[in-house]
């Protein structure tokens, strides 16, 4: 459970035994029914089992309803249930889901591991956000068990067929849209946070032998499509703009549908922590920043988009795996266990190279400074159970 500040005021579906799944808003530690207070949106958009038909009304709808939430919560208005009694569901209803490959750091960590005779980023890699379509039909919510998957993997003499013994976390920061554009028109990256709602963290669960058996010549498919996990509460966009921060500089400079001005880059700090089947506690392997990200949401909506794609209200796009350039920073076994060749070793004196069953993979954001209110996105969490 997360305390959340009334600055942050996040939105998710929520239910209690015996009843329906309905939107509402988290504030403190507990949440407040939507279905039971009036504000200007269409009947029963609140009463729904997704964030879908509120995230089809657009920004001016979303900003004057987040202005008469914050006054019913500070006069108390609505009906309160304690986040301990209840159910988080999935928030949105995702159509479409793209994983981008937007941070430097790891984007060369992987090329440094996988290709280290030649250049680690690939020609492309600073000139345009690279990523991949995902399924959506795996996508889950924090909570869901996660299944260790069979696949097929690279052997000594061939293709051998069996359980990932190389299941990782990717540690990522996503974000969904609201108001579509129309097909055929795509959207301008001046005008690509209009259609951002809100931010959420993702864990895009990776087996990694059976992606480094598959993923060439057309990239990942079974090692990424059988689960990813999103936080149950998406933070709205507005209640980030005190963490607005200019994003890295780009070289050699981008082509002009990808430039941006100002602060685009969001100072959201993240951490992964690793608890053992068993254990009284976890470790925290990772910290780091995903204002560091080299390509911002902006751009990757707007790239996205730019061949005429349509963004629907519920998409999911993600930022791939967020990696800094220090020890301490890497956001996936992959990179910390340079491929699984250096152990780590946890808090109970247990070792990995990738995850074990029993783990259970916690992933936690938040956003605070000085001045101002510390944002939680509350936690992405997910355990792994044995192959069936």
């Amino acid at each position: 459970m997360t305390r959340f500040p009334t600055e942050t005021l996040p939105y998710g579906v929520f239910s209690t035994p015996g009843t329906a799944p309905r939107v509402g808003v988290a504030v403190g530690d507990q949440v407040l029914d939507l279905t039971t207070v009036q504000v200007d949106v269409p009947e029963s958009t609140f009463a729904a089992s997704s964030l879908n038909r509120f995230l089809a009304l657009a920004r001016p709808r979303w900003t004057s309803v987040r202005s008469a939430v914050a006054e019913l919560v500070a006069d108390g208005a609505g009906t309160y249930v304690p986040q301990s009694e209840v159910i988080l569901h999935m928030p949105v209803e995702v159509g479409d889901f793209v994983d981008f490959y937007s941070s430097i750091n790891h984007a060369t960590n992987v090329g440094r591991l996988f290709r280290p005779d030649s250049e680690p980023l690939l020609p492309n890699w600073r000139h345009l956000p690279v990523g991949y379509h995902g399924r959506s039909g795996t996508i889950v919510v924090s909570g869901t068990d996660i299944r260790r998957p069979d696949g097929q993997r690279r052997g000594e003499d061939g293709p051998v067929f069996g359980p990932s013994s190389a299941l990782d976390f990717e540690l990522e920061v996503g974000f969904v849209t609201g108001n579509a554009n129309a097909l055929g028109e795509p959207i301008p990256v001046e005008d690509a946070e209009e259609h951002i709602f809100g931010l959420c963290l993702v864990n895009d669960w990776s087996a990694r032998d059976i992606q480094a058996w598959e993923y060439q010549p057309l990239g990942p498919f079974l090692g990424k499509s059988f689960a990813t996990s999103i936080s149950p509460w998406i933070v709205p966009l507005e209640a980030l703009a005190p963490y607005r921060v200019e994003p890295p500089p780009q070289q050699p400079e981008v082509l002009p549908y990808l430039q941006t001005n100002g602060p685009t880059a969001i100072d959201l700090r993240l951490e992964v922590e690793i608890v053992p089947a068993g254990a009284s506690q976890g470790t925290v392997v990772t910290r780091n920043g995903f204002a560091d990200l080299y390509w911002t949401m902006s751009q990757q909506l707007a790239h996205a988009t730019v061949n005429g794609a349509n963004a629907r209200a519920g998409d999911l796009f993600s930022s791939g795996t967020v990696s800094g350039s220090e020890p301490g920073t890497l956001g996936s076994f992959l990179e910390i266990t340079k491929n699984g060749t250096e152990p780590i070793t946890l808090d109970d004196g247990s070792e990995r190279t990738y995850l074990e069953d029993g783990d259970t993979v916690i992933l936690r954001g938040w956003c605070e400074s000085a001045d101002g209110p510390r944002i939680e996105f509350g936690s992405c969490t997910g355990t792994v159970l044995p192959v069936r």
